[in-house]
């Protein structure tokens, strides 16, 4: 599908090592990614992600976890990830979602699955850092424990 990649532009979307040794593993190139608080990719110097091309994600069928899992988009809170789901005017994919009861719950269980799993592969130093990323136009969605397993 393409969305646009709005949520794409200026995104610095947070990689665990084992996500970042996979991308390598597929041919993506270690100068696309950077460590500023967090590993994470670059963007280009228009602001749109380094693994974009005409909108589009060259990397879609093997995309980061935070990838995978939008709309939805998370926080840190003690022992608590809270997921957030972006607001329409983010990303178009939403208003398909909430007309459409089984997509969204598909979106919303790899969501989950993804979130939970970088969060248990990734510092509190680190998501620290993801915590002070301002993110408006989101909508709190679920609480969960952060050592939450996906089943």
């Amino acid at each position: 599908m393409k969305c646009g990649g709005r949520c794409c532009d200026d995104a610095h979307p947070p990689i665990s090592m084992n996500c970042q040794q996979r991308l390598i593993a597929a041919g993506v190139s270690l100068t696309a990614f950077e460590t500023r608080g967090y590993r994470r990719l670059r963007t280009n110097p228009d602001h749109t992600c380094i693994l974009m091309n005409d909108s589009m994600c060259m990397i879609h069928a093997i995309k980061p976890e935070t990838c995978r899992a939008g709309p939805f988009t998370f926080d840190v809170d003690g022992d608590t990830i809270r997921i957030f789901l972006k607001h329409a005017s983010i990303c178009p994919i939403v208003t398909l979602l909430k007309e459409v009861p089984e997509a969204y719950g598909q979106q919303y269980d790899l969501a989950i699955e993804n979130i939970t799993n970088l969060v248990a592969h990734i510092t509190d130093a680190e998501i620290d850092t993801i915590n002070r990323i301002d993110e408006p136009d989101t909508d709190l969605v679920v609480a969960i424990p952060r050592g939450h397993r996906f089943v």
